[in-house]
């Protein structure tokens, strides 16, 4: 069972995708809420999964309600789910640690397929917000890069490229050969050396600083 928060101040949508989510085998919406403040108080006395994250939110935004989130449970796993598209809210996301972007046109199957990649590892992105992704990936590369002063081994920056693109440990191990515990070690080692605490972190770290 996948059990699922939302955090959606309008009313309609956040009740039909709790209608979805509840209506679906093996997943359940544990608690929903308007905004990040109560679902923040809320958040030590809930067991969820996967929490479903609008950004504009009534006081606190959704980018930095996943900041404090995480902050309070570095293990959570949060997909946002919000209208917005552009690059620089995408980026922001990622930063604050959310594992993926989907816009809320995005089909009910789309969805549940989604929270289940969150789940198992994965960061799953609408189209268009993959294509900005890619995008930016290929401007980096098209860049003079500066020095790696992360040092990262080129098996660890092969292992990050994989991440950045959504692969979860299982596919990236049957892609470089290796196994799932040499993967979690090279993404361990990548965390240390980008000093960060997630995988959505590492992404984001690694695209800003031209390392990948």
């Amino acid at each position: 069972m996948i059990n699922v928060a939302i955090v959606e101040d309008n009313d309609t949508i956040r009740n039909g995708l709790a209608v979805l989510i509840d209506g679906t085998p093996s997943y359940s919406c544990v608690a929903q809420f308007v905004d990040c403040e109560s679902f923040l108080s809320k958040l030590n006395s809930i067991k969820v999964d996967v929490v479903l994250m609008d950004i504009a939110l009534p006081g606190i935004s959704g980018i930095e309600g996943v900041k404090k989130a995480i902050a309070i449970d570095k293990d959570l796993d949060i997909l946002m789910l919000t209208i917005y598209e552009d690059s620089d809210k995408v980026f922001d996301a990622l930063c604050a640690g959310a594992c993926g972007y989907l816009v809320k046109k995005t089909p009910p199957s789309k969805l549940l397929e989604a929270i289940k990649e969150v789940h198992e590892g994965g960061s799953p992105m609408s189209s268009n917000i993959a294509r900005q992704v890619i995008t930016a990936f290929k401007e980096v590369k098209e860049t003079n890069e500066e020095p790696n002063e992360y040092y990262l081994s080129e098996r660890e920056k092969e292992a990050l490229n994989l991440l950045a693109e959504g692969n979860n440990y299982q596919q990236i191990a049957d892609q470089l050969f290796i196994s799932v515990d040499t993967v979690r070690h090279h993404i361990k080692n990548i965390y240390k050396k980008l000093h960060v605490h997630s995988q959505s972190e590492a992404v984001a770290k690694a695209i800003r600083k031209k390392i990948i």
